[in-house]
């Protein structure tokens, strides 16, 4: 199993469907579990398309199509430095901008816009999370449902026990204390699937009990690296 999958992916795998969006997973077999989001927020006038926020995403054969059925493309957002992704191209077959948080340092090739305070014509909060050399995340949060990239995820390396979700390894120490102010329903994050419910339990078990449970967790990822 590859950590990061190379290439463009031939399928994908859809998660996380609620009412206001819906995910994808491109390379089910890596292990970094790379997972991308579409919100799709309903305009007033019915005979109008929704407009689709594409978050973090990586790109799949299929996927226009996938997206078309979710309303018109309005553009594809980026939650930190490192999660550019395929965000460019799938822009650029939109003819849409990429949608950059002022505090995240990333620059593009094509067209881009600057965003904060709120994703543009939605209930969504940007947040931000981690400010780290090197590392600038934000969130999107609406008071339903949390988006992030890096700061908590589900994918194995993350989690240890019973969590549902858990801190990234190198925030365990010290865990941001912004994710104390969320009580989210469900928590959508960059690395595999999504906290569909109860978001808010899982999120403060796994911010509670972030430090305490990091050596189980380094030990258990160090096993799997030399296994």
């Amino acid at each position: 199993m590859p950590m990061k999958a190379g290439g463009r992916a031939t399928d994908f795998e859809v998660i996380d469907r609620f009412d206001g969006g819906v995910g994808w997973i491109a390379h089910s077999d890596e292990t970094m579990q790379r997972a991308s989001h579409a919100l799709v927020v309903q305009n007033e006038d019915e005979n109008e398309p929704a407009d689709v926020w594409v978050i973090d995403p990586v790109d799949a054969d299929g996927l226009d199509d996938f997206l078309a059925d979710l309303g018109d493309v309005r553009g594809a957002v980026v939650l930190m430095d490192r999660h550019s992704r395929d965000s460019e191209a799938i822009a650029r077959r939109h003819d849409v901008p990429v949608y950059v948080p002022d505090s995240v340092d990333l620059d593009f090739g094509t067209r881009t816009e600057r965003v904060g305070g709120a994703l543009p014509g939605t209930d969504y909060e940007v947040v931000q999370t981690v400010d780290w050399p090197g590392w600038d995340e934000v969130a999107l949060y609406d008071g339903e449902t949390l988006v992030v990239g890096d700061v908590v995820g589900t994918a194995d390396y993350f989690t240890t026990g019973r969590e549902r979700i858990g801190v990234h390894p190198m925030l365990r120490v010290k865990p941001p204390g912004v994710l104390r102010k969320f009580s989210p329903e469900r928590i959508l994050t960059g690395h595999g699937r999504g906290v569909m419910n109860d978001g808010d339990d899982a999120l403060r078990h796994a911010v509670d009990g972030a430090r305490k449970r990091g050596p189980k967790l380094w030990l258990e990822s160090l096993k799997s690296l030399v296994s």
